[in-house]
């Protein structure tokens, strides 16, 4: 849910009051110029001196805030509602649209560039972005918004040849429910792995009972891993994938996105071995790579995205034993 959380005091202290839309003016719902931090979660805001959303605006992106620049002045909020993903604005040298142009994807200081205070009209094709007099996102601003366009900055704003910044906001971090597609599980390798061989003689006329010293514990593992299928694609939130009930795997940016997990498994060995006979009995482990694609539904801004991933384990689980029974051979005796 987008929503904004505004208090009376700094520090997130004092009265407090939640929104989930637009509010005209602050001053109807009893807190009007009062505004001094605020918590923002999914969507930007746009917070304005004024009813009606006007005035000098200040733009709050998703996280806590504790102090504001418009502290105990903000009159009116406004959600911002765009799809903020791969953002897009073109500024134009002149008025009207006229002269040269420049297409903007991405936040850019203007003063490392050459179209550094040129712009005198913009038209926006998505997202909403901020326009700075000064590098560094400082000094007077104004918001541009999808589907809007700006023909003169000049009697408006008297903002010709004055922008040196231009910032796309950005949206907050979205949701993202991962679930694994066991029905398409692939099989890609099998091997066998011996762990142990234990070996046993009768050299008697008699059937013998053979029981290993003790019991034989043997360490067990899975590999799990993940990794999303197309190249250019990142999320920066972590999500968890839930294996089995006892196994999840929480993927999350800049971490290794594999695990390990191990478990120990007793193997006991008794069998009866005939007289004159040699028992050969071998533990192994069979080791299983799968893969199985995931399917991952992200949210944001009310809006629902698939992407496609892959879990793959390697598993080892699977312990056996092989009993494998030869006759020895006595020598008479001359």
């Amino acid at each position: 849910m987008n929503k904004i959380i505004v208090y009376e005091q700094e520090d997130f202290s004092g009265l407090k009051k939640e929104f989930t839309s637009d509010v005209p003016d602050l001053r109807s719902v009893d807190f009007g110029d009062c505004i001094s931090s605020l918590k923002v979660i999914g969507q930007p805001w746009i917070a304005f001196p004024d009813p009606d959303y006007k005035g000098v605006p200040a733009a709050y992106e998703e996280g806590e805030h504790k102090s504001l620049s418009l502290n105990n002045h903000i009159s009116s909020l406004r959600l911002v509602t765009e799809d903020l993903e791969n953002p897009q604005i073109t500024l134009y040298e002149h008025p009207n649209y006229e002269g040269v142009s420049k297409v903007i994807t991405e936040e850019t200081d203007l003063t490392y560039g050459y179209f550094n205070d040129r712009a005198s009209s913009h038209v926006v094709q998505k997202g909403a972005w901020l326009l700075y007099e000064h590098s560094r996102r400082k000094g007077w601003f104004c918001v541009a918004r999808e589907g809007t366009k700006n023909p003169n900055y000049g009697p408006v704003f008297n903002f010709h040849d004055k922008c040196s910044y231009v910032y796309p906001l950005k949206g907050g971090q979205p949701s993202v429910a991962a679930k694994i597609l066991w029905d398409l599980k692939k099989i890609e390798s099998e091997r066998e792995v011996v762990l142990d061989e234990i070996i046993g003689i009768n050299n008697t006329d008699y059937e013998q009972t053979f029981t290993s010293i003790n019991s034989r514990v043997y360490e067990v593992a899975t590999k799990h891993s993940f990794k999303l299928m197309a190249p250019t694609l990142q999320i920066d939130e972590k999500f968890s994938l839930n294996i089995d009930p006892s196994t999840t795997l929480t993927v999350e940016k800049e971490k290794p996105d594999s695990m390990v997990t191990s478990d120990k498994i007793e193997v006991t060995v008794s069998v009866k071995i005939p007289p004159h006979s040699e028992l050969i009995v071998q533990v192994i482990k069979k080791v299983v790579t799968a893969s199985v694609p995931v399917e991952m539904s992200i949210i944001r801004n009310r809006k629902t995205k698939t992407e496609i991933g892959e879990y793959r384990s390697m598993s080892g689980r699977q312990v056996s034993t092989k009993y494998t029974m030869k006759p020895i051979v006595v020598k008479k005796k001359t």
